[in-house]
Parts: structure tokens; sequence; C-alpha cells
């Protein structure tokens, strides 16, 4: 043991007379050589810690693959990140926090607040990758819909359903009808067809078919179908069919509501998957500034440029970058505008009082070309002290001048939203463009997320065979058999 432990002494101070071990040097396609950035090569570089981009992250790094994944802030959850109090009020530029409003730290702020369907594609990725066992879940009390220029409770239960003056006496059978339809319906069993190939008759046509009357096609379309406007009615009525079997299916899971909502608020989810890449090998680095993504004389990503331990330059080489849109502008294309307002408030928003709700606004109830989403969460999902509750009011807009008078511009915009939140501790209005990626990534190697849309919950775009819930991120020769599972 003795002489053991001298031969090692030895060998220390051997090490120590060397001196450091130089760090690796990569050479760049232009020919300059810059130290390796971590350990220098990766299968992916994922830059921003978004929801959508941990979720590739976390099932990349299952799979087997070696990735880098960087965010320029210094907190997880990007542009889906969960806030106290005080960095609300520091976001906004707005001072110090009335003292009236609770103590900071019992705040949990969404700045993309969304809630879960049930059964939908989000919550089986959390179970089929066990990020769920980092979670804890709570339903959503309360889900309303305006009519006629009232909030009216979207029926859970059947005797909710034969007492909504959502429909009328006689239209309640018609819609019997339709909901019975669509339960029935399964694309590979002909006989639950009845006739009608929903691959070639519109959504139109369908509510058609049942003599549904046009606030009753309001009512489907925006609150169970969840489409943001109007244009659905013009396409095939499958998706409108799918779309209505998973409110159904999510509803029936635990009654009430179909929604879910994350304990301590929606940034948990971005940092479960982050746990799950880290426990199969994946590295994370904050507060890492990008000053480059670099690309070979083929057009593809092969690496970034950040700092190193020593705040010099150094590089990550890499086989595919993935991406939120913010850090790929000039390969990105606005859309969209979304206008929105945060609100704390001392009271709950609905007719019957609950802790956290959603209210849908259908564009033809409140004559504008979108709707407006409220949302609502309280201390029951541990999101505000207890007596006080956070709502955001949001909607897309194609206003000009946002940047110029914002607060008179979402005033205007969500007036039918606001009124609804009453009296006000604090509000703070905000606007963001929709960014979509120009490409699909195959030909550069640069896979690029979309930005959130404007409503209050993940199901409003759901493209098959993708790996992110919302997003636009194609299948490359990475990252398909990682999200075989997940399509």
């Amino acid at each position: 043991f003795i002489q053991t432990s001298s031969k090692m002494a030895d060998s220390d101070e051997t090490a120590q007379d060397a001196g450091p071990t130089p760090p690796q040097m990569l050479t760049l396609p232009d020919g300059t050589s810059l130290p390796a950035l971590a350990d220098g090569e990766y299968d992916v570089i994922i830059l921003g810690t978004g929801l959508k981009e941990c979720i590739i992250s976390g099932i990349l790094s299952v799979d087997g693959k070696k990735v880098l994944h960087m965010d320029r802030n210094d907190y997880y959850g990007g542009e889906s990140a969960s806030v106290n109090l005080n960095q609300l009020f520091e976001k906004f530029k707005a001072g110090t926090p009335p003292s009236a409003l609770g103590s900071s730290r019992d705040y949990n702020i969404d700045l993309q607040p969304k809630f879960l369907m049930a059964n939908g594609k989000l919550v089986k990725m959390l179970v089929l990758t066990g990020v769920n066992k980092y979670l804890e879940f709570k339903q959503v009390d309360g889900s309303y819909v305006l009519k006629d220029g009232k909030i009216n409770k979207v029926p859970a239960t059947d005797t909710e359903a034969l007492s909504t003056p959502l429909v009328g006496f006689f239209e309640k059978r018609r819609l019997r009808s339709f909901v019975m339809y669509v339960q029935d319906y399964e694309v590979d069993k002909p006989t639950t067809h009845k006739g009608y190939d929903l691959n070639k008759l519109t959504a139109k046509e369908l509510f058609d078919k049942f003599g549904l009357e046009k606030g009753t096609i309001d009512f489907i379309g925006h609150a169970l179908a969840l489409y943001d406007s109007d244009f659905y009615l013009s396409q095939p009525a499958l998706e409108l069919v799918d779309r209505c079997k998973l409110y159904g299916e999510s509803l029936a899971r635990y009654g009430k509501s179909p929604y879910l909502y994350p304990l301590y608020g929606l940034g948990e989810l971005p940092q479960a998957f982050a746990r799950l890449a880290a426990v199969y090998g994946g590295t994370y680095m904050l507060n890492k500034p990008i000053d480059r993504v670099v690309y070979n004389e083929q057009g593809a990503a092969c690496g970034v440029v950040s700092v190193g331990e020593d705040g010099k330059p150094a590089f990550a080489r890499c086989k595919q970058i993935v991406g939120d849109p913010t850090y790929f502008r000039d390969r990105c294309a606005a859309k969209a505008k979304v206008v929105r307002c945060i609100a704390v408030l001392s009271h709950p928003i609905t007719p019957g009082n609950e802790a956290s709700s959603q209210i849908i606004l259908p564009q033809n109830q409140i004559g504008r070309p979108n709707d407006v989403y409220v949302f609502c969460v309280s201390g029951s999902h541990c999101a505000a002290p207890d007596g006080k509750y956070v709502a955001l009011v949001s909607s897309v807009t194609t206003r000009a001048d946002l940047a110029e008078n914002l607060a008179r511009s979402a005033n205007e915009e969500l007036k039918d939203g606001l009124k609804l939140l009453g009296k006000v501790d604090a509000c703070f209005y905000d606007w963001y463009e929709v960014l979509e990626p120009m490409a699909d990534g195959r030909a550069d190697a640069t896979f690029i997320s979309k930005s959130y849309d404007a409503t209050s919950h993940f199901e409003q775009v759901r493209h098959t065979g993708w790996v992110v819930v919302d997003g636009c991120l194609a299948r490359g020769p990475l990252v398909s058999s990682a999200s075989a599972g997940f399509s």
C-alpha cells in the first residue's frame, strides 16, 4: 500500500511538472483552427432550451446520439420559461413589484402558457419517455366559450350537455348525432363512415349533413376541435373529426375538463426533458453566446462558434443543428403577429369561480378574423400565492402600429378578452412575430422549430411524422429513428 501510494505521488508530481494539457484544436471549413468547445465532436448541437428543443434533446440522447445543448440565456426554457414576479417586472422594465402582490418566489408565471390535452401527443410523449416521473400535473377546472355575448361552460358531463344554453332544444338532438358519429368513426372501419369520405368531404359539408346551425358549428370548431379561425371549413373533414375525437378522449380520461397543467408552471417541462437528456449523456451549456453557425462547402451546418471556459472563441463540430427561430432569423419568415396581455388578479374570471380555466372567444362571436384566448391559473397549480391569479389574453393581429403604441393597440385588439378580467392588480402588454423556417432543414442540416402561436393549448398544430408537438422540425437522418415512437 505504501509503495502504491508512493508511485501515485510520483506520478502526480510528474503530471504537475508537465503542466495542463493543451486544448484540442479543430479546423473549420475555411481553414482556420479554434480550440474545441467541450468535447469538440457531437452528432447534434441544439440551440435554445425551449420545450420543443428540450424534447428533441431528450429523445435523441435516449436514442444514443451525442448531444450538445446550448442556450444564450442563463436559465432553461427560452421563450417557454417560467419566471417569478421580480423577473416578470424586470422583463417589462416595470420597476419593483408592489408588496400587495405577495412574495415574488410564490409566482411561477409562464411566458408561453398552454394547457395540455389529457390524451394529446405531448402527454403520451411524457409517458413514453418516462419524463412524467419528474413532473406533477393537475387537472384544469373549467373550459368556457363565448356565444351570443355570454360566457358558457363547455359541457363536460351528460347532465351539463342536457342543460347547456350553447345549443337549443331541437339542436341538441342533431349535435348528439354528430358527436356519436365522431365517437364511432374509425379510419380502418368503413362501416363507421356512413358513406362519407372524409378525405373528400369538407368540414362545412359534413356539418351540413347533420343540419347543424352556425352557432353550433362555432362551438364545435373552436371549443372542441380548437381551430383558431374558420379556414378549416373548406378543408377535408378528417382532421376535424380527429380533433373532436381527441377532445372527447381527453375529457373521458378525468372528467370535468380535458386539460392538464403542471404544478409550478410550464417551465418545468423543458427542465424535465433536460434531465432526461443529461441521464443519457447529453451535455448542457447555459449562458453561452452563439457567435455563429458554421456551414461547410456544401452549405450544410457543421458546427457552432461560441466561447470556451477561458472566454475566448471555441468551436464544436456536429452533423446536424437544431434550434429555435430566434437563432436563425435570416432563415425564417414572419407568418403572423401575436399580441397579448399578462395580468395579475385577486379574483377568478369565470362564472363558476374556478381556480384554473380557459375561455375561448370564437372569431364570429366577436367580429374578428381570429379567436381570442383567455388563460387563467392560480395557487391551485402553484402559479401564484393563495388569493392571486395569473391570466393571459392573446390573439393573432395584423396591426402595423404595435411598436409605436403597444398599450393602445393591445387594448383595442384584446378588448373582448380584457373585459372578462375585471379589475387587475398589474398588467403587461407584449407582442411578437410567429417565425417559421423557410426550408425543412434537409438540404442544410439546420432544423428550425416554429414560434408559439396565440392559442392557450398545445393542440393547435398536429403535424403527423414531426417530432415536436406543434413545431415544424423536419425528420432528418439522425432524428428519424428517435422520433418514430412519437410521430
